[in-house]
């Protein structure tokens, strides 16, 4: 899984995206909504330990634990495969490669979550905005969308175009069979429009970030139309098997807290209220990089579990957001390359940071290339071997609330 954009060293290639018609729009509509109770929720002592734990249940053993691109680059058994298929877009839009990808790390180090193989531009080419993915510059979008005509010219998401999503949650749930828990991801609506704006990566963001000023009707435009398709995507993968959903907001930190108040989180609203509608049984996770001054507007946004990345103090993030939301994270991916010890020792302490309700143990970004293998499968069995009876033993669980 691979995220905020797609691997820089895969092959350039192009896929090009025809406009659906509107009877297949109204197909996919229909479908969302015959398909919308089609995987009920199980009784809750059936449910894999992350959704428990994203849902703020009490009583729970100990934390759940996965890593943010887990699959992938840092595997010996990935970069083999790799090989054999070098372009980014065949591994990722491929059922048989999305499956194997995906189960790669959950065969050798077992984590309470298996997250889709995917990418959060994926759904770019279903709406009518193609991409290709260049060696040396990563994702390139060569008709960035600027002006209100193209705006108007976006199609409603052809999920069609995504059948291949949905074939592999359908086997990766199957394949799991209840032993982890089955998680998909999207884009925040902003962070999806920095691409299509800026046409690619960036370092200053100074289209999008004009566009605020100099046309903000037509960001808006985009915004919204970005916001439907991504709750129709959320409702596919889960329909198709995901449990649980993390929202990725990866530049939203590139904005002062007030422009991402105005920018940002009302779009992740509606895309949390039109879920919460639609599937209230599946737990919502949002994650920004760069978080520290935008935790309190975060909880705001209505979702399950708030992403702390490695700069926020465990803690301190807890203190702030109160124990009415779930946390998520957040141990440095730097500590893989230290002494074991050192890594237990602060899994240790962030665990007991985020105390023993609400939390899912994970890195405070994604795993780094050149991982030790060996550190990732000590990170999942020092989270196997805790019990928070023991790391709370004779300590009174604080009642918090948020910071006002």
């Amino acid at each position: 899984m691979l995220y905020p954009a797609a691997s820089s060293t895969a092959a350039a290639v192009t896929f090009l995206s025809p406009a659906p018609s509107s009877s297949s729009s109204r197909r996919q509509r229909s479908r969302l909504r015959s398909t919308s109770a089609a995987l009920s929720p199980p009784a809750s002592s059936e449910e894999p330990l992350l959704v428990r734990a994203a849902r703020g249940e009490d009583g729970l053993p100990r934390p759940p634990a996965w890593m943010m691109r887990q699959a992938g680059r840092y595997m010996a058994e990935y970069q083999a495969l790799a090989k054999r298929h070098p372009s980014f877009r065949e591994r990722s839009e491929t059922t048989d490669l999305i499956v194997e990808i995906t189960l790669q790390p959950w065969r050798a180090f077992a984590p309470d979550g298996v997250i889709l193989f995917s990418d959060i531009l994926t759904p770019l080419p279903a709406i009518g905005v193609p991409f290709d993915i260049s060696d040396s510059k990563g994702p390139v979008i060569q008709s960035p969308v600027r002006s209100e005509e193209q705006v108007r010219e976006l199609v409603p998401i052809d999920l069609d175009m995504l059948h291949f999503v949905g074939e592999s949650l359908r086997i990766l749930r199957n394949e799991i069979d209840g032993k982890a828990a089955l998680l998909g991801f999207v884009g925040a609506p902003w962070t999806i429009a920095t691409y299509v704006v800026e046409g690619g990566m960036t370092n200053t963001y100074t289209n999008i970030k004009s566009m605020c000023y100099t046309a903000p009707n037509v960001l808006r435009g985009l915004l919204s139309h970005l916001a439907q398709a991504i709750s129709d995507y959320i409702i596919y993968q889960v329909n198709s098997g995901a449990q649980c959903i993390q929202i990725f907001d990866s530049w939203g930190g590139q904005l002062p807290p007030h422009v991402w108040e105005q920018w940002s989180k009302p779009y992740i609203k509606q895309i949390v209220s039109r879920i919460k509608k639609e599937c209230p049984h599946v737990p919502l996770v949002l994650y920004i990089n760069g978080n520290g001054g935008l935790l309190e507007r975060m909880k705001d946004t209505g979702v399950d579990v708030i992403g702390l990345d490695w700069t926020v103090d465990m803690a301190d993030g807890r203190r702030r957001l109160g124990n009415g939301i779930g946390v998520q994270g957040n141990v440095d991916p730097a500590f893989l390359f230290s002494p074991l010890p050192v890594l237990t020792d602060e899994i240790h302490r962030v665990v007991k940071s985020a105390g023993p309700k609400g939390h899912i143990l994970n890195l405070g970004h994604g795993v780094l290339q050149k991982t030790p293998e060996e550190a990732v499968a000590h990170f999942f069995g020092v989270t196997r071997s805790l019990r928070y009876d023991t790391l709370f033993q004779g300590s009174v669980a604080e009642e918090l609330q948020p910071v006002a």
